[in-house]
């Protein structure tokens, strides 16, 4: 049976919107080294060496006390985000903004000041959902570097029975393409880099059993960021300014997937997607360019 949030619990998430919280880390460059290795990157990373977009997520990890963790693997619901009842949680996007000239470096004392930007409760087909907006601004001491915003979305647990959401066809045509395997030891790497402990990326009976999913998830983080390696491949020297992406479907191990990009007429964007092993829309994203 679905839980029922209360006018009364919905109010006292909402009562979060607005909490802020700041983290100090540095840059440091065995996780810069390490993300490198796992997507195959050939990348002499040295002190000052730029951090490339989206391998900010490699910093201001979450450290929760093992006592604190949750039987999925997350910190037990509750401190600076709200404590949303609902179990299955999901990074579901973002939306990145960088400044320009003024790049994260290897070796930089960096600050993260986060907001919660909004709570928002709604009911879809498929039970209760609550989508969490948070803003994360990090600066260096050169002033703010970027601006990240996230959407994580916390839903119902699933139902017997319950349909999967009809999918939707990958489009065809992609200017760039290029066919990733994402299997067990890849997703480990990955949890392990960002100090990640929720269990679907890693326990194949969690993950089929509890939340009732085919295989192992693959993170909706790495997606995004090998979404920008094809924009790094092929848009070499240029500079990325922003960033969106959007969660459209899970993919699982295994298969192969796949991560497709077609540049703007104009060369100033890259329209971005990625598929699974049938076809499948998993990923919609945007980059924009300097």
């Amino acid at each position: 049976m679905s839980l029922a949030l209360t006018p009364e619990d919905i109010a006292g998430l909402q009562a979060w919107t607005g909490r802020t919280e700041t983290l100090e880390d540095t840059a440091t460059l065995a996780p810069l080294r390490g993300l490198a290795a796992t997507l195959d990157i050939d990348a002499p990373f040295g002190a000052g060496s730029p951090v490339p977009p989206l391998w900010h997520w490699l910093y201001f990890l979450p450290q929760a006390p093992q006592s604190q963790i949750g039987p999925d693997g997350h910190p037990r619901r509750g401190g600076f985000l709200p404590p949303v009842p609902l179990p299955r949680r999901m990074w579901a996007g973002s939306q990145l903004e960088w400044t320009p000239g003024n790049p994260l470096r290897a070796g930089d004392a960096i600050r993260r000041t986060s907001r919660i930007a909004s709570v928002t409760h709604k009911q879809g087909r498929t039970g209760e959902m609550v989508f969490v907006k948070v803003e994360h601004q990090i600066a260096n001491a050169q002033g703010p570097a970027l601006v990240d915003r996230h959407d994580i979305v916390y839903r119902s647990p699933p139902q017997p029975g319950e349909p999967a959401p009809a999918p939707t066809a990958a489009e065809a045509g992609a200017t760039w393409q290029k066919e990733w395997l994402p299997d067990a030891v890849m997703l480990f790497r990955y949890s392990a880099l960002t100090f990640n402990g929720h269990r679907i990326h890693y326990d194949r009976p969690y993950v089929t059993q509890e939340e009732g999913y085919p295989g192992l998830v693959v993170h909706g983080p790495l997606i995004a960021t090998l979404l920008m390696d094809l924009v790094r491949e092929h848009c070499t020297g240029r500079t990325v300014t922003g960033y969106q992406f959007r969660a459209v479907r899970p993919t699982f191990d295994g298969r192969p997937m796949r991560v497709n990009g077609t540049p703007a007429a104009d060369g100033r964007s890259v329209r971005l997607w990625a598929q699974d092993a049938d076809g499948w829309l998993t990923m919609t994203a945007e980059a924009t360019l300097a």
